[in-house]
């Protein structure tokens, strides 16, 4: 070969070894859990997060096994995954929020229409817990650009006719404000609270925090509780997995007895949250001569404390106050290990209501996939959603932030506080 005709063929090649990635739109691809396997970028997930990667399998392993978990991979213009942002697939019945005194209502009409107000829906977030945007802040608002523009598809595709972003904590609102131009609607779900405890320990918080009144009634109720015999006593551990026999039952009681049910955990869920995620993960024992009377299944991240499942023995739990001393051993226990915020799931706001919690709001994102269902969907939904119906909440000092409008920048939940 001539070496003219040698020196233009290794031009060319050096050419095509130097040429750009091919570019495409950025775009979503639908996968399942066993594809994530030949996703580097899942291991990273949600890392600045308490509920990282390894919560989501978690969930996926032990709930709902009647969902159909699946998971968004966010490309961007050469391909490459800069997000993964699960999902999942359920049958949402959006009167569940409603007040209880439409539901002789709802029942009849349902009898007649079992479908009214029912619809498959794609939920993005997590079954268990409030939702977030994976990936760092300087990707977030493409990510969600990405989303509002072309979630439609997919959903149709998997036979979704409501898309909903679950309980995305208010400080992602100037994030997502960009769903509001692709016909979403925002409306609050049942929110979170937020204590301060940045005191010396649980004495100084009451002193400083607490009305006089308040403070009294505390103190009786601990004294009484200091009275029992055999007395109460707690001990911190990593993994539920021994005690679970004991443990379960309290948890379910407490759910039976809530007006509002959401995700029914497993024992499974239990054992597992802390042999995965042990370094995250506190569960909180309280014993009676042995007997384990109540519990709480707690995480910690960064500064703060999250209270997120409690179970009580009901035979006792009123009589000892547990609720309240469960509250103060928690506290105090986090106070005495360097943690400034107690945060706590939704419901049962009265007591936190006394106890100066504020309210840490999440957001629902919600749209149809039919363009005339959906503008319907937009007026009714502020009738439906859950808030609506809890005159509690309305007592709260910082209410208004349920429905208060985007601000510039991510900022922080806790400056109000």
């Amino acid at each position: 070969m001539p070496e003219a005709t040698t020196a233009r063929l290794t031009s060319q090649i050096g050419d095509l070894t130097r040429r750009e990635p091919t570019q495409c739109p950025p775009h979503l691809q639908v996968i399942v859990r066993n594809d994530l396997e030949h996703c580097p970028r899942w291991q990273f997930a949600f890392a600045s997060e308490r509920k990282d990667h390894r919560y989501y399998e978690l969930v996926e392993d032990t709930l709902h096994p009647e969902f159909d978990y699946r998971y968004f991979l966010l490309k961007d213009a050469v391909d490459q995954v800069s997000a993964v942002q699960p999902f999942f697939l359920m049958d949402l019945d959006l009167l569940a929020g409603a007040s209880p005194r439409f539901g002789v209502i709802i029942d009849a009409i349902r009898r007649v229409w079992p479908g009214l107000m029912r619809a498959r829906a794609l939920m993005v977030g997590c079954v268990a817990g409030e939702g977030h945007l994976d990936g760092d802040e300087a990707c977030h608002r493409g990510c969600a650009e990405l989303l509002a523009s072309t979630i439609a598809i997919p959903a149709r595709r998997l036979g979704a006719r409501l898309i909903v972003l679950k309980e995305f904590p208010a400080r992602y609102r100037p994030i997502l404000d960009c769903l509001i131009a692709h016909g979403f609607t925002r409306i609050p779900s049942l929110p979170m609270t937020r204590l301060c405890i940045d005191y010396a320990n649980f004495d100084d918080y009451m002193n400083h925090a607490l009305n006089s009144a308040t403070r009294k009634k505390l103190r009786k109720k601990f004294e009484a509780t200091a009275r029992a015999s055999p007395s109460v006593e707690m001990n911190v551990v990593n993994d539920a997995t021994p005690v679970i026999a004991q443990i379960y039952p309290l948890y379910f009681q407490v759910y039976q007895r809530s007006k509002l049910h959401f995700e029914k955990l497993t024992e499974r869920y239990f054992c597992d949250l802390g042999r995965r995620m042990g370094d995250k993960v506190r569960f909180f024992l309280w014993r009676q001569n042995e007997r384990i009377v109540a519990f709480a299944a707690c995480m910690v991240h960064g500064d703060a404390i999250y209270a997120e499942y409690i179970g009580l023995d009901y035979d006792v739990a009123l009589d000892l106050h547990l609720y309240h001393y469960v509250f103060r051993d928690m506290v105090s226990w986090a106070i005495a290990n360097g943690y400034k915020w107690f945060r706590s799931s939704g419901l049962n706001y009265d007591p936190k209501l006394h106890l100066r919690h504020l309210l840490d709001p999440i957001d629902l994102y919600v749209r149809h996939t039919s363009a005339p269902i959906n503008s319907v969907l937009k007026r009714i939904l502020p009738v439906l959603e859950p808030t609506r119906y809890d005159e509690t909440l309305a007592k709260f000092r910082n209410y208004r932030e349920l429905w208060a409008q985007p601000e510039t920048g991510l900022g922080s939940a806790e400056d109000t506080a």
